[in-house]
């Protein structure tokens, strides 16, 4: 339990943060799963946590699993993507699209970058997102190769009432001409995100990785960094002289021990403090 002097250390130090960016030039903010854990997406971290089925997220997020079982994999994605369309956009969410507000009109340039395939940033009203990972509401032809957006709930019929997490649910394959298909050529659509084993798209991560390294301050927020090539971006960064600022649950949760700020506790309760607004 903190004591009166540690609470107010820790105020002393977010209002330093806050009017330290109040003064920035460049500030780029990285997001991970942590954000959107406090408007219940699962993060799919842990023991427990981590799995679907018993199965770890890594065990089928991957372009070997859809080959082997497109009908397991779009399970998991229509989970995925109906627990995202019921959620709600919470306070992190909203602080980080306020700081852009901000940015915008105080001439401060801002990018925002995440993991997180949600999409909760745009709702809650960011409008400079780059998704690293890409997104839940694309999918692509496995045929075709177009690419679109959907938001189909669900996103195809045989799918309605799938996906429950449970290792007790039922697992029946779904025939693969029932899962989603392409309007144009009738081909089988994938989940248009970044899986095990797939790359980044260069051209977005080389954006923000130059964009982070001529930064003066570098938010990470909900995330552990421990995705490679999007790990080096903060540290990378801290080495081409911005300060870094992190803020997650506890110390362990850390991404790296070379940070000017970091900030312990809910990010839905802790980023309102530390981020400007209009």
């Amino acid at each position: 339990m903190a004591t009166r002097g540690q609470k107010q250390s820790d105020e002393q130090r977010l209002t330093e943060l806050h009017d330290k960016l109040s003064q920035s030039k460049r500030v780029l903010v990285l997001t991970g799963a942590g954000v959107s854990a406090e408007s219940g997406i699962p993060t799919f971290r842990g023991s427990t946590a981590g799995s679907w089925r018993g199965f770890t997220i890594s065990e089928l997020a991957c372009p070997e699993a859809f080959q082997r079982s497109p009908s397991q994999v779009w399970e998991l994605y229509h989970y995925r993507r109906e627990k995202s369309l019921a959620a709600k956009p919470n306070l992190a969410h909203v602080a980080i699209a306020k700081f852009e507000q901000f940015c915008l009109k105080r001439g401060i340039d801002f990018m925002l970058a995440t993991q997180n395939i949600d999409r909760l940033h745009q709702r809650a009203g960011s409008s400079r997102v780059i998704e690293l990972h890409r997104s839940l509401f694309l999918v692509r032809c496995t045929a075709c190769d177009s690419v679109t957006e959907n938001y189909d709930s669900p996103i195809c019929e045989a799918l309605r009432g799938r996906g429950d997490p449970s290792p007790q649910a039922d697992s029946t394959p779904i025939p693969e001409d029932q899962l989603p298909r392409c309007a144009g050529c009738s081909g089988l659509l994938r989940p248009y995100v970044v899986w095990f084993g797939e790359p980044l798209n260069e051209g977005e991560l080389s954006s923000v990785q130059e964009f982070a390294n001529m930064s003066d301050f570098v938010l990470v927020v909900g995330t552990s960094n421990a995705v490679y090539p999007a790990a080096m971006i903060a540290p990378d960064a801290r080495r081409s002289g911005a300060q870094l600022a992190e803020f997650n649950l506890d110390a362990s949760c850390s991404s790296s021990s070379d940070v000017s700020y970091f900030v312990a506790g809910p990010c839905g309760s802790t980023l309102p403090k530390a981020l400007p607004r209009l």
